[in-house]
């Protein structure tokens, strides 16, 4: 088959992977020529530029344990403040300021950020596969997660960080109430590291679906791999509400744009809404991938198989599509109709079905196999015990009159770390103790590991168990001190000494750690005797993973049945004979082989756009609003070099996936994985398109202060300028049908005149946004509207220049899908903008 010859959708058709059988004098040299080509650079630089899925895995964990450590410290003075009654040890400003961070950082750089380096590491290991879809997008999002926490962290210690809250609620966050930048290091903080979270939803999704091995069907598949699927669409959908939100509240903050002001058309109320959107969702994103991991380590613990795959599937899918019914669960005392109580409250009753659904299985599989108590499973037995306890208070605060009882209680901050340290942080050590052989290739020094666990288990059920009293008993949380009462002074006192106990657990289990990666033994292969495939690989796992891919006949075999066939290359893509990083990217349903992927290597790129886009952060933090805008350059300049260099010199037509079996690289292949990534990145901007329809929605139903009206020639000039706007963008989207030169090219006209209509409404036709809400509104949407706009004129000018290095060719469509794609997104978008800024006007 020919360059020229090629069909993209041939792979789809293609005969079954064969295996190639390697002489195993030859084995060594496919590792050595892996090796060369997988690994880091050397030394610091080496660190910097790392792209590989297990090194930015363990520095998203690492990193995350650091955070947790600093949050735990948090908790400590917390805890002694409120040892006694009169809380002499912190003054109101800092108290709140630790209390605030405390949240913040377990929450946005501690839960969030694990299970992110947790899907990165794994999932690559247990799908067959040598790297995620995106490895630079992976090491972006890495280097925003840090640069974001060092600035919230770098505001605690010069005495400017939040003090609102890790929920931020307005009117207590807006510049009125809270002058200064401590709120705004939370909004553009916390943004800035979810640039990280939602890179980490698009590698996860498109990795799950298009990686895996030849013939690991859907249903198929280990079910961490479905636990995570199902938490980076809650990702995709759950965060895109908190960012919009935490835009509003940044754009009224610096000028005066009142979407929260109910003097000037706003309501506080709308961000409680945005927030909550995410906030409840979080809850299940977070468990779901400690979920995850338990249904892995609990049938090798029990050496069985899982009881009820498919209930349990069932189960996470109804958990991810109830999970975004629930938010006002969280709202129940701000005064909305009793009805829509009444609906909330019986989906918050709902959700706990699911739930019960797996922890029945879990239980099941316990009691039809054989548990074998290694220290993984005291952990899990750990979860057992205190995340049940956390559901059933979840379904008390579920009930109406009891959460108007309890309701910013300390019964409420129990029943919060009882689902979070119960369903996260118990499952998370037990999975660092299950895999950590292989990520270090030693075993444990036994004996410090279980009495940590003991030590946590008794602190932890000290510490907040008796917080469920002093919440019954009518302390309210987020108090600094309290009145003398004799049944909060005692209980209280008893939280604070047992919470000690708790971090002395912790710093146990964290030298249990350090013990068994400085003084291990050297650990056997698969020493867990386990059936999945991230045991099928030497340990500790090379950058590469598999020196051949597995093929439908290497899967449902144990690990220890296939690793040394895996080893000699009797696999696909065995060894890396082109010197390049390369993946097989196999159908979303039945994974059939359907092209390989080019990845590229070692890079300091994502480093310096994320340094970039801190400057931008900085920048705003400072309130120099035109160096912000000028530091976006670079932001754009570096972006267009990332693009460019998605297209390599030298590219090959087709590859030999495994003996007589050639697929096309994906520079030949409609169905890229840079597709299925936009794709997924689109799901997220349509979501946060669709939270700020809601905000207009929810303004025009309770707006108050009625704004000025329309002159009649405004309206008449505004109709002329949508219209023109829409026309153009229709044009633009039947523009991207056709893959030639004249066509983009009329496309990017048709852009930049949408464009310049656009801005010329903005400063002659748009009210002031500072005076109502409506006009906050429609500016925001003509912002949203126009930043897409723009983005689709620089993919069009992007494509033409492909055009012109002759890297869009009859066979290969360059960035032109992209383009495609994207334009007819922000096509639907902007036309429906316009609508509304029609209607808003005054015009429908």
């Amino acid at each position: 088959m020919t360059d020229a010859t090629i069909d993209p959708e041939a792979a789809e058709r293609a005969a079954p992977l064969t295996i190639s059988r390697t002489p195993p004098r030859r084995a060594l040299a496919l590792h050595r020529e892996l090796t060369r080509v997988w690994r880091n650079d050397r030394g610091l630089w080496g660190q910097i530029t790392a792209v590989n899925h297990t090194t930015l895995g363990l520095r998203f964990m690492g990193t995350a344990l650091v955070f947790f450590a600093i949050g735990g410290i948090l908790s400590m003075l917390i805890r002694a403040q409120l040892a006694t009654h009169q809380g002499a040890f912190l003054d109101t400003e800092l108290y709140n300021q630790i209390f605030t961070m405390h949240g913040s950082i377990m929450m946005f750089l501690f839960a969030i950020p694990m299970l992110e380096g947790l899907g990165i590491w794994l999932l690559p290991k247990l799908l067959g596969t040598r790297d995620m879809a995106f490895p630079r997008l992976t090491a972006l999002g890495y280097w925003c997660y840090l640069f974001g926490g060092l600035i919230m962290l770098t505001a605690l210690l010069f005495g400017v960080a939040p003090h609102d809250g890790w929920f931020m609620y307005t009117p207590l966050s807006d510049a009125t109430h809270s002058p200064g930048i401590n709120a705004d290091v939370w909004l553009l903080g916390v943004t800035f590291v979810e640039i990280s979270a939602i890179a980490a939803a698009v590698e996860i999704t498109v990795t799950i679906l298009r990686q895996r091995a030849p013939g690991m069907r859907l249903t198929e598949m280990p079910l961490f791999a479905w636990y995570m699927l199902g938490t980076s669409v809650m990702m995709l959908v759950g965060f895109p509400p908190l960012i919009a939100g935490s835009v509003l509240l940044e754009l009224e903050r610096a000028f005066g744009w009142p979407f929260f002001d109910p003097t000037r058309g706003g309501d506080p109320l709308l961000w409680q809404h945005l927030f909550w959107l995410f906030g409840h969702p979080e809850v299940y994103i977070i468990f779901l991938p400690a979920a995850g991991a338990m249904s892995m380590i609990i049938p090798v613990m029990c050496r069985t198989t899982i009881l009820g795959y498919g209930a349990i599937v069932a189960a996470i899918l109804a958990l991810v599509f109830l999970s975004f019914g629930l938010w006002v669960h969280h709202m129940f005392t701000v005064g909305i109709p009793h009805m829509a109580l009444a609906f909330f409250s019986a989906a918050s009753v709902l959700v706990a079905v699911p739930t019960a659904v797996q922890v029945f299985a879990w239980i099941g599989t316990m009691w039809k196999g054989h548990p074998q108590f290694h220290l993984p499973m005291y952990h899990i037995l750990g979860f057992f015990l205190t995340f049940v306890m956390g559901g059933l208070t979840g379904v008390m605060l579920a009930i109406v009159p009891f959460n108007w009882q309890a309701h910013d209680t300390a019964f409420v901050t129990a029943h919060l770390h009882y689902v979070l340290i119960g369903g996260f942080v118990f499952p998370m050590m037990a999975a660092a103790t299950y895999w950590l052989p292989l990520i270090t290739g030693k075993r444990r020094v036994k004996g410090l590991g279980e009495a940590a666990f003991w030590v946590i288990l008794l602190g932890f059920h000290g510490t907040f168990f008796i917080m469920h009293l002093t919440g019954l008993l009518g302390m309210p949380r987020r108090v600094d001190v309290y009145p003398d009462n004799p049944e909060w002074v005692w209980l209280n006192l008893t939280s604070s000494i047992f919470s000690f106990v708790l971090t002395i657990g912790f710093a146990m289990f964290v030298l249990d750690l350090i013990l068994q990666v400085t003084l291990g033994k050297r650990e056997s292969r698969d020493p867990w005797r386990a059936p999945t495939l991230d045991w099928a690989m030497p340990i500790p796992s090379p950058s590469y993973n598999f020196a051949s891919l597995p093929i439908p006949q290497h899967l449902g075999k144990p690990a220890r049945d296939i690793m040394l066939a895996l080893a000699r290359g009797e696999g696909a893509l065995a060894g890396a004979p082109r010197g390049r990083r390369e993946l097989l990217v196999t159908s979303v349903g039945d994974a059939r082989p359907h092209h390989v992927a080019l990845l590229p290597g070692n890079t300091a790129l994502p480093l310096w756009l994320s340094a970039s886009i801190g400057v931008f952060v900085l920048m705003m933090l400072a309130s120099q609003y035109l160096l912000a805008g000028l530091s976006l350059m670079p932001v754009a300049v570096l972006i267009w070099i990332w693009a460019r260099g998605m297209a390599p010199a030298g590219v090959l037509g087709e590859v030999e996936a495994s003996p007589g079996v050639h697929l096309p690289v994906h520079h030949r292949s409609a169905q890229s994985l840079g597709r299925s990534g936009l794709t997924a990145f689109l799901v997220a901007d349509g979501t946060l398109f669709a939270s700020l329809m809601f905000g207009v929605a929810f303004l025009s139903v309770v707006t108050s202060g009625v704004a000025p009206p329309v002159a009649t020639a405004q309206s008449l000039h505004s109709a002329i300028g949508l219209a023109a706007i829409g026309v153009a963008l229709v044009l633009a989207a039947r523009c991207a049908q056709t893959n030639t030169p004249r066509a983009v090219a009329i496309g990017l006209g048709s852009n930049l005149l949408s464009l310049l209509v656009l801005i010329w409404l903005a400063i002659t036709q748009m009210d002031d946004p500072t005076i109502h809400a409506r006009d906050a509104l429609r500016a925001a949407l003509a912002g949203y509207a126009g930043l897409h706009v723009l983005v689709a004129a620089c993919m069009a000018a992007f494509v033409l220049d492909q055009f012109r290095r002759e890297e869009i060719t009859p066979q290969t469509q360059g960035a032109f899908g992209a383009w495609r794609m994207w334009q007819r997104f922000t096509s639907v978008v902007v036309l429906i903008s316009v609508l509304v800024l029609a209607a808003q006007a005054g015009l429908s």
